[in-house]
């Protein structure tokens, strides 16, 4: 009997054609380790990458925190908001 394990989402989206983005934006309410924890469980991000996108977003407003079809980003916006993080779809090349 094998036991099937999850693999992180950021490495099921690599090598997929990246047309669309989840953009996760700053607010004035989360604390920055919680957003690092974010990215960490729902990601798959290693600390140093989710505190490197946490940085984006605290001092850029903004991060790209992953890419792949649509409807992958929208299920991973919606998860950002159910974690309290204001986050948005957008398509590969705006903003």
């Amino acid at each position: 009997m094998s036991v099937a394990t999850a693999e992180p989402i950021a490495h099921r989206l690599v090598g997929q054609e990246s047309t669309w983005t989840t953009v996760v934006w700053d607010d004035p309410v989360n604390l920055m380790d919680y957003v690092t924890m974010v990215f960490m469980r729902y990601f798959g991000y290693p600390r140093e990458r989710a505190t490197q996108l946490m940085i984006q977003v605290h001092y850029r407003g903004r991060a790209t925190v992953a890419e792949g079809n649509k409807e992958e980003m929208e299920v991973a916006v919606h998860a950002m908001h159910g974690y309290g993080l204001q986050a948005s779809v957008e398509k590969s090349g705006q903003g």
